[in-house]
């Protein structure tokens, strides 16, 4: 099975688990105080700070997600690290600094540092939880990918074993524990990714991939002609065999049952998995299982043809690993849904050829297909995606409030310098991961979100325990920034500065605990919910809502003398309301969310940054004009 429970992985998760929990235990006693709780008093040093940045940005997306998506499409996952590195660029020049001099805590402080505005204080509250739910729920899922093959348990329970072990964190000690958790495990995460990548040069490429015991994997067959495969054969079901053609499903002599995929004259091996009414799920029409009478997916991800008609490069340089790829061919997996007649659906899984000079540039995934599409509003969804990735980042709320734990603002710009160092590093090193993922022999065709500990599997079953254990650390640490940055906007923003209650340091602190503990419980919810959606996809609209709601203010408050509060909350609004809205009418929300036919949505394409950014300035700009106008009319004397 490609998910057997390991339990050396069960310790060494357990351990891990343990450590990060005590370290938060005996950081506790450090943050009594809401300066403590909320900002480590100031005291993090720049370098641990720029360390716990790449932490914290380094999340489930970026780790699970764009490893899972080269692996499965090529150079169009690494297009995801690209945009979300680029982002980068706004913080360290427009954002570190002024954002370190304008605030205490929050994002709010920073808007309302000169205003002293309710307004402001709820919008960037609103805001701050939207997009901090929005981004938690790619966080949960990716907990659930993980814990599910480490311990053999549901999707939920590791959702809920992650949720728990997070509100532990940030109820204990808050800033401070979350900035060592963070620190420790962006570096270990670094490390062990750089570890994996030169043992995947070492091993180099083949056409016949082998797991970590040396067993080489099983090749799916291409191209063999029908009578060979239907000679002495059972074909099931009994009518026709046909799921839906081109597709034929058939049992051997000793009831192995397989499914094929007709190309002409000839055929090819195909997966299937079924759903059917009921909720049991059949593997090539079979109950799944590694019992007698049951089947489990085979694993997949090969090259099929290496430059000279060799089997294998033997150790290889990073620059000759890439070219080499780019002159193979390498079998990636398509998929489609057929409802059968008895009312289960069916998702069949065949084998797609694809040479090096298409998957190694962009467009092969269905979300970049669009850069090669002759349709305008296809070419503005991916410049949409790479807007928000640019422009998310130095909107972010987890990721702003982290200004606030070092001393002064040439730490701020000190640590944003190590943060990029650290994660520029990080995405260099995932376009090898995925790419070694694709060509393991060891992808589970249902999941890209498991690629990255697969193909640590296929190298040693110990390195897949600890790298399954650092990425558990990885969700860790970022849903423990974005249960804060929560946290805060609750206690200080809504609570204390809003709604005007008169609350001590302690009453203060309890209750950003009080509301890390509900927004746990909501995390856990939302994970269970979108189990089965791409993490990088729902980054990607957690970014989008990000950059609309918070960038146009933020920007515009730090370089235009006429904004107004005014100004600043519409915007807020604005931009949040419009891509919320635009993302629940768009063709993607229709299909993986309500499970509706895409072709019906209402919205042209499905990322609203292109839109919904310059929206946000434009009422930005509109509004302090004619509210600045109308102060001075107020203000000026009554003849």
């Amino acid at each position: 099975m490609i998910h057997e429970t390991s339990w050396i992985a069960v310790l060494v998760f357990l351990f891990f688990a343990g450590a990060v929990l005590a370290i938060s235990f005996y950081l506790g006693s450090k943050a009594k105080s809401a300066s403590g709780y909320f900002a480590a008093g100031g005291g993090i040093h720049w370098a641990v700070n720029g360390v716990a940045f790449a932490g914290d940005y380094l999340s489930a997306a970026s780790f699970l997600g764009i490893c899972g998506m080269i692996a499965f499409y090529g150079y169009d996952g690494f297009l995801y690290s690209i945009g979300y590195l680029a982002g980068w660029i706004v913080a360290l020049f427009i954002i570190a600094e002024p954002l370190k001099r304008l605030g205490r805590y929050t994002f709010a402080d920073a808007l309302d540092n000169k205003f002293n505005s309710r307004g402001i204080k709820l919008a960037a509250a609103i805001s701050t939880l939207v997009v901090s739910c929005f981004y938690l729920i790619p966080q949960m899922v990716g907990a659930g990918a993980l814990v599910q093959p480490l311990l053999g348990f549901p999707h939920y329970v590791g959702v809920i074993v992650v949720g728990m072990v997070v509100t532990l964190i940030v109820t204990t000690a808050g800033m401070v524990s979350t900035t060592w958790v963070q620190f420790i495990k962006g570096t270990m995460l670094v490390l062990l990714c750089a570890f994996i990548t030169v043992l995947i040069f070492f091993r180099g490429v083949s056409t016949k991939p082998t797991d970590s015991a040396g067993r080489e994997a099983r090749i799916m067959k291409r191209d063999v002609p029908v009578a060979e495969v239907t000679t002495g054969a059972t074909i099931l079901p009994e009518e026709g065999g046909w799921i839906g053609k081109p597709y034929l499903r058939v049992k051997n002599e000793t009831g192995e049952v397989s499914v094929w995929r007709k190309e002409g004259d000839r055929l090819s091996e195909a997966q299937t998995v079924t759903v059917l009414r009921d909720g049991r799920k059949l593997v090539n029409g079979l109950p799944r299982g590694k019992n007698a009478g049951e089947a489990d997916l085979a694993p997949v991800g090969y090259v099929s043809r290496l430059p000279g008609g060799v089997e294998k490069t033997g150790p290889i340089g990073p620059f000759g690993f890439l070219r080499t790829l780019q002159d193979s061919e390498v079998i990636l997996w398509n998929s489609d849904r057929i409802t059968e007649s008895n009312g289960g659906v069916t998702t069949v899984y065949y084998q797609n050829p694809t040479p090096g000079s298409d998957f190694m540039a962009p467009g092969s995934s269905p979300t970049f297909k669009k850069v090669r599409s002759a349709k305008l509003f296809d070419k503005l969804d991916f410049l949409s995606l790479m807007l928000a990735l640019f422009c998310g980042t130095a909107s972010l709320p987890h990721i702003l409030i982290r200004y606030y734990t070092v001393k002064d603002q040439l730490s701020a710009r000190k640590s944003t310098v190590v943060g990029i160092a650290a994660i520029g590093c990080f995405y260099v090193l995932t376009l090898f991961l995925g790419l070694g993922a694709m060509t393991s022999g060891n992808l589970d065709v249902t999941d890209s979100n498991m690629s990255a500990p697969l193909l640590a599997r296929s190298i040693n079953e110990f390195l897949f325990a600890v790298l399954s254990a650092v990425a558990f650390t990885t969700v860790l640490g970022t849903v423990s920034g974005l249960i804060m940055a929560a946290s805060g906007a609750v206690a200080h923003d809504l609570m204390t500065n809003f709604l005007k209650m008169n609350l001590d340091e302690f009453q203060k602190v309890r209750a950003a605990k009080i509301a890390a503990l509900c927004v746990g419980l909501l995390a856990i919810g939302l994970g269970i919910l979108f189990a089965r959606m791409n993490v990088n996809f729902l980054v990607g609209w957690a970014f989008n809502i990000a950059a609309s709601a918070n960038l146009p203010a933020l920007v515009m408050l730090l370089f235009w003398k006429r904004t107004t509060k005014q100004g600043i909350t519409a915007a807020i609004i604005v931009g949040m309301v419009s891509s919320l809205a635009w993302i629940l009418l768009s063709a993607q929300a229709y299909k993986d969310v309500y499970g509706l036919d895409p072709a019906r949505a209402i919205v042209p394409f499905s990322q609203p940054a292109i839109i919904t950014i310059p929206l946000g300035f434009l009422v930005l700009i509109l509004v302090s004009v004619l509210t600045s106008r109308q102060a001075t009319v107020r203000t000026e004397p009554q003849g």
